[in-house]
């Protein structure tokens, strides 16, 4: 079993890496792509597309 120190430890690693992933992803646009890509799988679930 983990304690708590290295549960928050692990915890706040993987935030913060998250975190940045996000924000690179934001900065190169590529929300976008993914937007898109869910748009696109919206409407063909749906039958609209």
């Amino acid at each position: 079993m983990m304690n708590n120190k290295t549960r928050n430890i692990i915890t706040f690693s993987l935030l913060a890496v998250s975190l940045i992933l996000i924000g690179l992803g934001v900065k190169t646009g590529e929300y976008e792509a993914v937007l898109n890509k869910a748009i696109n799988v919206c409407m063909e679930c749906i039958g609209i597309g």
